[in-house]
């Protein structure tokens, strides 16, 4: 007796379900995907990019025109901090959580504007001192220096972390020019902000 061999008919029925079903597994997996990088949380979306590895041009020239204005007004400021790496930023973020030390950020490494190169922090200077006194007037004029220095950053185009209702951040400067975190995160960087 004879073996019956298979038609070729039922052996490409097989082929199409096995094609359907692995095209179907991996439509699955590019939505987990999909949705896993819409929270930050795919493994290829970096917590900072490793091209922005310092002020973006736009944000270090305004930096520098509000150190020079403040001192005009008889203000010494000091840049207390601009790009931060992602490491750099998890740091703080543990200062006052698993490290010692009071809570100084909510954002985690990626979270951050300094991680793109778009954000400083300033500080007073009093002489060889860093002053961090939001009241002081040391100019005299009867106007908080904190305040004018605030008030010099915003008509320069910086955004101040001070005006932010859940944690202000009353050092923090910033100018997004118009990229929110997430878009960051992608890879959407305003122009002059990558080193190729």
């Amino acid at each position: 007796m004879r073996e019956k061999k298979p038609s070729a008919g039922r052996g490409r029925k097989r082929s199409v379900k096995r094609l359907l079903t692995t095209a179907a597994l991996l439509i699955l997996l590019l939505v987990a995907w999909k949705s896993l990088a819409f929270y930050g949380f795919a493994p290829d979306v970096p917590r900072s990019d490793k091209r922005v590895v310092s002020l973006h041009p736009d944000v270090r020239a305004a930096a520098d025109r509000l150190v020079r204005q403040a001192a005009d007004r008889g203000i010494d400021i000091a840049i207390t901090s601009g790009f931060r790496s992602g490491e750099e930023q998890d740091r703080l973020y543990r200062q006052g959580r698993q490290d010692a030390g009071n809570i100084v950020t909510n954002a985690r490494g990626g979270q951050s504007y300094h991680n793109y190169g778009l954000a400083i922090d300033f500080a007073l200077r009093d002489g060889s001192d860093i002053v961090w006194d939001m009241e002081r007037d040391g100019n005299g004029n009867g106007r908080s220096d904190w305040m004018e220095v605030v008030e010099l950053a915003k008509a320069l185009g910086f955004d101040w972390g001070g005006d932010w209702e859940n944690f202000p951040d009353y050092p923090h400067l910033q100018m997004d020019f118009g990229h929110t975190l997430r878009q960051l995160r992608h890879g959407k960087f305003p122009k002059g902000s990558v080193t190729e």
